[in-house]
């Protein structure tokens, strides 16, 4: 099995939470974040309706969707960035290799 140091693990996994945070940001701003300024919003059209039932309706499915898109192309940029390959296995250094 490959081993990976210890400080590239952390790394990796900071980056991983990092970007997990971000995108349940996004998520909240658009489920909560519209609703809640729903009168602000409701000033501005898309697609002839007003924004903030559009965002209700199909605008937030459409964004988690595209989240979940980009979501998997970072995880693969993080993946090569740190060399981790899934079709190797790999063990952190310090811990301890169970298929002995």
């Amino acid at each position: 099995m490959k081993k990976v140091d210890k400080e590239v693990a952390e790394a990796y996994f900071r980056a991983r939470t990092r970007m997990i945070v971000i995108f349940l940001i996004i998520g909240f701003l658009v489920s909560f974040g519209v609703v809640a300024f729903a009168e602000f919003f409701s000033q501005f059209t898309f697609l002839g309706v007003e924004f903030h039932y559009y965002m209700g309706s199909q605008g937030a499915v459409v964004i988690f969707i595209i989240c979940l898109f980009l979501n998997a192309i970072f995880s693969d940029k993080i993946d090569r960035k740190f060399g981790i390959d899934d079709k190797v296995s790999v063990t952190i250094s310090n811990s301890k290799n169970i298929e002995q």
